[in-house]
């Protein structure tokens, strides 16, 4: 059976379940799998497996503890009917590279390829430990993430969902989404800062003590439904693995051949998902890491050195508007061979100093990552170039991975088949998309773009989009970072 260790050594769980249950590990550090598996199927049967099936095969490699029917059953009910497009995943090539489109399910935005299933995991998990405690789910989001785990664990028995959003860096529909979502469970706070400021006060939460035990005190248990949650990261792991196998499917590649991944991250999980499709077995060349202006994940990759003291700046791509980025830390962990100790050497150092730099043995193990940026103006043309050319409409942040793809195929003469993680709707994002194909709407309501939009390409509104003028505000709060622990007791009843 696999085990679940903390990535600063501290913590070793004996299940899969007891780490999704649990979320973050008690020495602060993130749950990895103490081997990664390897793939459940071999190359050549890829082509030939639906998405469901991968997702099986995947989840249950890394979650040995499932039986067979539990996963068989989270997998089923996650991916049904609430994706618009039956294969879950379509694969479509735009100019060289192919595209995953990750945003068919109900909030268009990749996190549903997860959230539609972690809340499965998370109430069988409990089933099989017999926790009896009800789980509060405590989140921070950069736009995407708090919509999507509002809608997967809206109204799931046993559970309390708690977004916080940073009330100036999230588009207006990202923000609609989130003050829209309707469930006697949910509660959505906006707060006074960033991102980082949101996910550092989630962090805090999770490592008080006397808070913790408040909570036991009352019945309830935290956990996460950020890609922090090792529930979250594992199925993102398998839509890699299906993407690989529709480029056999297509003629792209043949069995064995290597494919790139291009994949636009702030928080580094869906990269690092890519990763794990890779130590698996699916043989991917170089993980291009694409960030936009909050270039930090490039500066590291291109020096070993994660520097924070920089200007946060909020640009059109806002999931990436990210200067810790939490999954790194599962990387490092791995790239350092396991070495717990390192690692807290690491993050105390981001801690306290707000940098560190890694030893050579990791800076070796980055080799096969390549890191580059995209600015929010070229982001707007890249939009605008790819739909003059090839009819394909981009959201801002798949075209910042556009653009990375380009420069790297540009400056290394790579033509390896690339796989670029297309992960989010254009309409989240419709002013800059509008801007990019050169629509201009009367007036300057941001829902006004997505008509606007649609008009001019002929692609359709997602529903869940299209109804956002006519539903009810239900979350109005706007809080300072220092009542966000007062939030969650007044969520749950205990103040």
């Amino acid at each position: 059976m696999i085990r679940y260790i903390s990535t600063r050594g501290g913590q070793e769980l004996g299940s899969s379940a007891e780490a999704v249950i649990q979320g973050i590990a008690s020495d602060k550090g993130l749950f990895v799998p103490s081997e990664i598996p390897e793939l459940p199927f071999r190359l050549e049967e890829l082509p030939g497996m639906d998405y469901r099936a991968v997702a099986k095969g995947i989840i249950g490699a890394f979650f040995d503890d499932y039986t067979q029917e539990e996963i068989g059953y989270c997998v089923d009910q996650a991916y049904d009917e609430k994706f618009a497009k039956p294969e879950i995943v379509p694969v479509v090539r735009a100019g060289e590279p192919w595209l995953l489109e990750l945003y068919h399910g109900r909030t268009s935005a990749f996190m549903d390829m997860a959230l539609s299933i972690l809340p499965y995991l998370l109430t069988t998990a409990v089933r099989k430990t017999g926790e009896e405690k009800k789980i509060c789910i405590l989140t921070a989001t950069s736009g995407d993430t708090g919509k999507a785990a509002l809608a997967g664990f809206a109204d799931v028995p046993g559970t309390e969902i708690i977004v916080f959003y940073p009330v100036d860096g999230v588009s207006k529909v990202q923000k609609l989404q989130m003050v829209t979502q309707e469930g006697a469970n949910a509660h959505v706070f906006a707060i006074r800062g960033n991102f980082d400021d949101a996910q550092t006060g989630v962090k805090k939460i999770f490592n008080d003590d006397k808070f913790a035990e408040k909570l036991a005190e009352a019945g309830v248990k935290l956990s996460s439904a950020n890609s922090i949650n090792i529930g979250r990261l594992v199925p993102q792991v398998a839509y890699y693995v299906y993407g690989y196998g529709r480029l056999i499917a297509e003629g792209a590649l043949k069995p064995g051949e290597p494919m790139n991944a291009a994949v636009p991250t702030g928080n580094f999980g869906n990269i690092l998902a890519a990763y794990y499709a890779g130590k698996m077995g699916i043989p991917i060349k170089t993980f291009i890491c694409c960030s936009n202006e909050n270039k930090v994940l490039t500066d590291f990759i291109n020096t070993g050195v994660y520097d924070t003291w920089r200007e946060f700046r909020l640009t059109n791509s806002p999931s990436m508007d990210i200067l810790v980025s939490s999954n790194l830390e599962r990387l490092l962990y791995h790239l350092s061979g396991e070495n717990g100790e390192e690692v807290a050497r690491l993050m105390k150092a981001l801690d306290q100093k707000g940098v560190y730099e890694v030893n050579e043995k990791i800076r070796n193990g980055m080799s096969c990552f390549y890191g580059g940026f995209c600015g929010s103006g070229e982001t707007v043309d890249v939009i605008g170039e790819v739909y003059g050319k090839y009819g394909y409409l981009l959201d801002t942040h798949t075209a910042v991975a556009y653009r990375v793809y380009e420069d790297y195929r540009r400056k290394t003469g790579d033509e390896t088949p690339t796989l670029i993680a297309s992960t989010a709707s254009p309409y989240k994002f419709a002013v800059s998309v509008g801007k990019g194909i050169g629509v201009s709407p009367e007036g300057a309501e941001e829902l006004n773009w997505l008509d606007a939009v649609s008009e001019k390409t002929g692609v359709p509104v997602p529903a869940g989009l299209a109804d956002l003028r006519t539903k009810e505000i239900r979350h109005k709060d706007v809080i300072d970072i220092a009542e966000m622990e007062d939030a969650v007791a007044g969520a749950l009843g205990l103040k």
